[in-house]
Order: C-alpha cells, then structure tokens, then sequence
C-alpha cells in the first residue's frame, strides 16, 4: 500500500516538472515570436518571462532527481553489466547484490551531505536571480531525490534476494 503511493507520487512528480518545464518554455517562445507581430505589441510587451529559464532549470532538477528514483525501481536506470553477466551464477549474485548496496550506501551519503547543504544555505538566506525564492527550496531536490533513490536501491535489493530477479524494462511492452 505504502509502495504503490510512493510509485504513483514518484511518476506524479516526474510527470508534472516535465509539464510544467515544457508549458513555461512553450509560453516563452510563443511569447518571444509574438514581440515581433506589430498588431500583438501592445499586449505581449508588458509580460515579462525572464524568471522562465530559471524556473525550467530547478523543474528539470527535480525531475532529474526523482526521475533517477524511478529508473532504479523500474530497472532502467543508467547500469554497467557487461561483465557481471560474463561471470558464473553465483559470483554474478555476489555483484549484483553488492551494487545495489553500494548505490544505496552512495545514495544514502549524499541524501546526508544534501541534508547539511540544504541546511546552510537556509541559514544563509541565499535567494535565486530571477524568481527570488529561497534556494534551499531548489536545494532541497538533492536530499529528497537521494533518499528516495536509497529506498528504491534497498527496495530492489530485497526483491533480488527474494527472488532473483532485478526489475527490467521491456523495449516492446506498452503499459
């Protein structure tokens, strides 16, 4: 139960940066072609999408991050296998299983370190150029996405010990 929300917000997120990042660069485009129509003059040249760029940059952070998550759980996060595949069945476990624990060691240091980070700059009160939020607020992708990145390298962990099985994506599949 707990899992299935979990997926269901992680693909939630993932899928609304990505919207939200596509309709701001859309609107700033169609807003950067309308200055040159002379009828839509009037009305385009008091807007103002400087802060877009900006805001597409932190909206592709976190869905980087939280995309990154959903790779792992999904099984098509970024992974070097080549010669573990070569290896014997039970040496291949060995590897398997001690990449995944050490993605999650890996994740779950720089969850921490984030944290840290996150926390200074609070202090700080370091704001960004153009949207003039807090950047503690964009930082904050760092130890979110990572610990949700440790939980998904555990999760998967314990499905391979179980079973044997790593989560793979099917090319063909459609959902």
């Amino acid at each position: 139960m707990f899992n299935r929300a979990l997926d269901r917000l992680e693909e939630g997120l993932v899928a609304s940066f990505m919207a939200a990042a596509t309709l701001v660069i859309f609107l700033a485009v169609l807003h950067r072609y309308s200055l040159g129509v002379s009828w839509l003059w009037p009305y385009t040249r008091a807007i103002s999408f400087t802060w877009a760029q900006e805001l597409c940059i932190y909206l592709f952070i976190w869905m980087a991050k939280f995309g990154a998550a959903y790779g792992v759980r999904t099984g098509i996060h970024v992974g070097v296998d080549v010669l573990v595949r070569k290896l014997p069945a039970r040496k291949q476990r060995f590897f398997v299983q001690f990449s995944l624990a050490a993605g999650a060691f890996f994740t779950f240091v720089v969850a921490n370190l984030g944290i840290r980070f996150v926390l200074f700059v609070h202090d700080a009160g370091q704001v960004s150029p153009d949207l003039e939020m807090p950047m503690w607020i964009v930082y904050l992708a760092v130890p979110l996405g990572s610990s949700l990145m440790c939980y998904r390298f555990l999760q998967v962990l314990v499905q391979y010990r179980r079973t044997g099985a790593l989560p793979s994506h099917s090319y063909g599949a459609v959902e």
